[in-house]
């Protein structure tokens, strides 16, 4: 499984070793020991980013799955909504045609967007979900962004004692996903 994300994922300001998906990984490995997750998540990763750098991942790795969690820094940065879903909706399509499977996970924003953009946000990723008929799994760092001892002082992004709360919560959905 690829997973094609953000800051995170990509186990921002720690160690990769220490980031939910290394983790998750190796709690995967003991129930499914040929399983392997694959970062392809970068801090800062906007959805063009992702999109432009899909093609060479899905030629590098040949997943099986595609997790797609990207769309934050587009909301933070108060890109259009349509340009959002088109480029996650050409990045369901480019890892659907090299054979993948594909999960979304619904990303939210701070409600500080005003509420048509933040409202519009978060009913883009259902609305994909449905539209291409793919898994939509829940915006992972909900409970964890409420409790600030788990978050780092940016307030954006967990640190390292929520990781493995992360990894047990991943591991579930990403075994679900497998299931199917």
């Amino acid at each position: 499984m690829l997973i094609v994300g953000d800051s995170l994922s990509a186990a921002y300001r720690l160690d990769t070793r220490q980031g939910w998906v290394a983790l998750a990984e190796q709690q995967l490995r003991v129930e499914h020991p040929g399983f392997e997750l694959i970062n392809g998540s970068v801090s800062g990763e906007t959805s063009a980013g992702g999109l432009a750098r899909l093609p060479a991942l899905l030629d590098k790795h040949g997943p099986d799955w595609v997790l797609i969690e990207l769309g934050g820094n587009d909301g933070l940065r108060g890109f259009p909504l349509a340009r959002l879903e088109a480029n996650l909706s050409e990045m369901i399509e480019l890892a659907q045609d090299a054979g993948a499977d594909v999960a979304l996970m619904q990303i939210r924003i701070p409600p500080n967007y005003g509420r048509r953009y933040t409202e519009g946000f978060e009913k883009l990723y259902p609305s994909i979900s449905d539209s291409y008929d793919v898994p939509l799994l829940p915006f992972f760092i909900e409970e964890i962004a409420l409790d600030s001892e788990l978050m780092m002082d940016d307030g954006i992004h967990p640190n390292a004692e929520a990781q493995p709360l992360l990894a047990d919560d991943m591991k579930d959905h990403i075994l679900e996903l497998l299931k199917h």
